[in-house]
């Protein structure tokens, strides 16, 4: 690179060690931003810094700082040598897309290396709620045990699913429910008929999934297009005997809609991965009913998939700085601006966009 001796990367952490040893040895910066120091190191990091994996403990961030270190406004304003931003996974609502384009930055996700993990982790909750272990479990060790009969569950086989969302997970999750004979409905705004039937699902409107569906997936990224998706209409549109199960976001669904229809029996029950509010409360009003399932947001933390998520977000860095185009670029449209800002700093531009990439910009 002829503009500046070395690029310049900060980082909370890494997945696994591998994606610091990778980018160590392609002669990266690597600057850590510790979220328990004093702030003006942090700043001072950022605003000399050309690429930003943003914070990924975002709980622990909002807590101890009102979310300074998440990549909104704010701080795009206050650094002005940032090129490009990537979150650890799929999601990048912790990423203010918009602010970032109009600064001409990159953005980027980490979509597909994690999709195996969570993929059978909303399997898992689906085997879970229809096979009652979890509720069974409780019972034994409450000691409270009377008639079996009480726990009688449901099978997967012949059952429908309903998917809202086809990326990695969710075409992944579709192939990991066809040995149950499943039906499987698909609502993506973005994924054509075609496409869907390719995959083994059907497209369909969101509305005759929910009442079609025995099970009810969220697969999809938290964005202004998805935010409050489901909520009292829709649960009340799906089957008293359906379960909802939701490896997204958690602001994707109304909680106190959902606590609703758990309650009064207009859904049987809901498996849950993600929260408003993360970690929630220890009493928080869901996790006092029998017919939810929850775990901590930690669908995606297996030992595969950190450290194949680790390997990839080295990977995409290198490209990044060697100037080339990102693979998991989620605003092609930025490519005018960043290019130019990118031959500025570094002293050569990067490579340009397809237009089949631009033409993705719309549908991210």
């Amino acid at each position: 690179m002829s503009g500046i001796s070395r690029p310049r990367l900060v980082f909370e952490r890494w997945t696994d060690p591998a994606a610091g040893e990778l980018l160590g040895a392609a002669d990266i910066e690597l600057v850590r931003l510790d979220l328990t120091a004093d702030p003006a190191d942090g700043w001072a990091a950022l605003e000399s810094a050309h690429g930003y994996q943003v914070a990924t403990r975002t709980d622990v961030a909002s807590m101890a700082d009102g979310g300074q270190w998440l990549a909104d406004r704010n701080l795009v304003r206050r650094c002005g040598l940032l090129l490009a931003v990537c979150s650890a996974g799929a999601g990048y609502d912790v990423i203010d897309v918009d602010a970032c384009t109009e600064a001409g930055i990159a953005v980027c996700n980490n979509s597909g290396p994690g999709a195996e993990a969570v993929a059978e982790h909303a399997l898992g909750l689906m085997l879970d709620l229809a096979k009652r272990i979890t509720v069974a479990d409780r019972m034994l060790r409450r000691g409270d045990l009377g008639d079996r009969l009480v726990l009688r569950g449901s099978q997967l086989q012949h059952k429908t699913m309903g998917i809202v969302g086809l990326g990695a997970i969710g075409r992944r999750l579709v192939q990991l429910v066809a040995p149950f004979g499943m039906k499987v409905l698909a609502f993506d705004p973005y994924v054509d008929e075609k496409t869907a039937e390719a995959l083994g699902a059907r497209s369909v409107s969101l509305e005759e999934l929910l009442g079609c569906s025995d099970f009810v997936q969220l697969t999809c990224p938290l964005t202004a297009e998805t935010e409050g998706l489901i909520g009292r209409a829709q649960f009340a549109a799906m089957k008293p005997t359906a379960f909802f199960v939701t490896t997204a976001r958690g602001r994707v669904h109304d909680e106190a809609a959902l606590y609703e229809a758990l309650t009064c029996g207009e859904i049987a029950g809901a498996g849950l991965d993600v929260f408003h509010d993360e970690p929630p409360r220890a009493d928080h009003p869901l996790l006092t009913l029998d017919n939810v399932v929850a775990t901590p947001h930690i669908a995606g933390i297996t030992a595969e998939a950190a450290r194949d998520i680790a390997v990839a977000t080295a990977d995409q860095w290198q490209t990044i700085f060697a100037g080339g185009v990102p693979p998991r670029l989620l605003n092609p449209e930025v490519w005018p601006r960043y290019s130019a800002r990118f031959a500025e700093i570094f002293g050569f531009a990067p490579e340009p966009v397809s237009r089949t990439r631009e033409r993705e910009a719309v549908g991210r």
